[in-house]
């Protein structure tokens, strides 16, 4: 498994949290929340983490940039 040991314990990724809009999310604990509030009560939850989005490649290549002799 490919997790990182030192997450952030930002509200959003909380197991405890749903989130309401971009800015605030219902903590089961503390009530409504910023998605950035930390709390003693925070439990990690993988699925609420959204991956960064990919890296667009450049479309400036030519099709002799990808011929091998």
């Amino acid at each position: 498994m490919v997790v990182r040991k030192n997450i952030e314990h930002y509200c959003s990724y909380c197991a405890h949290s749903k989130p309401l809009d971009d800015e605030y999310v219902s903590c089961r604990k503390r009530g409504v929340v910023a998605v950035d509030y930390k709390c003693s009560r925070f439990k990690y939850d993988p699925l609420k983490r959204v991956p960064p989005k990919p890296k667009t490649l450049s479309e400036n290549y030519l099709d002799s940039d990808f011929y091998i002799e």
